[in-house]
């Protein structure tokens, strides 16, 4: 079993979902391309979750700028190769951690959409829960949708809202929440793991 996390934009809690997802699952973590070294997301994961290095595989891009993968990439000389993109082997579930958002431009003419599609893997969109979220979010389902991409459910992250939450039920054509995340001071495993999944993946 494996799941690409993707958001509705950078910085919307996609490295947090991640994490819950692994502890929740006991999973494995693979970040395909890492933009910028001198915060990686593996490292915060890792320091996240305290799991052994065995449940993390290494990039198939590392990219010294923490700029959108296609710039990041040109700025170091090189071009990202949709066909170095291979899944890790492993016994356990594996959660996938993309870049940015869904339009994130991967090289002169792919997306991290179309690094989805390649794998024909189901998405979990981690969306905001403030305002904005509905725009956001309903876009990006109808991105993933009329690519014929499976999305799994959704994980809010951020000061818990009913209202954009019903709404997201309302709209989200039948896409389930996954779980709420709300503002944490500390983000910790033992923090995550009070959050059940509220649906069974």
């Amino acid at each position: 079993m494996a799941f690409f996390i993707t958001g509705t934009d950078t910085g919307v809690g996609k490295t947090v979902a991640a994490s819950w997802l692994m502890l929740h699952m006991q999973a494995d973590y693979w970040k395909p391309v890492q933009a910028g070294l001198e915060e990686t997301d593996i490292d915060t994961v890792k320091q996240i979750t305290a799991l052994e290095d065995k449940y993390f595989h290494p990039c198939t891009y590392e990219l010294t700028q923490p700029l959108s993968p296609h710039e990041s990439a040109k700025r170091d000389g090189i071009s990202i190769d949709m066909a170095c993109f291979k899944l890790p082997k492993t016994d356990r579930p594996l959660v996938i951690e993309g870049a940015g958002g869904l339009m994130v431009p991967l090289n002169d003419d792919k997306f991290v959409i179309d690094l989805i599609k390649q794998f024909n893997l189901p998405a979990i969109l981690v969306c905001r829960s403030g305002l904005g979220t509905i725009n956001h979010t309903l876009l990006s389902l109808e991105a993933m949708r009329v690519r014929d991409i499976k999305v799994a459910g959704l994980i809010m992250n951020g000061k818990l809202s009913s209202h954009n939450r019903e709404a997201l039920e309302q709209y989200g054509s039948d896409v389930p929440i996954v779980a709420e995340i709300p503002h944490l001071e500390n983000i910790t495993a033992e923090s995550l793991l009070k959050i059940k999944p509220e649906i069974v993946l």
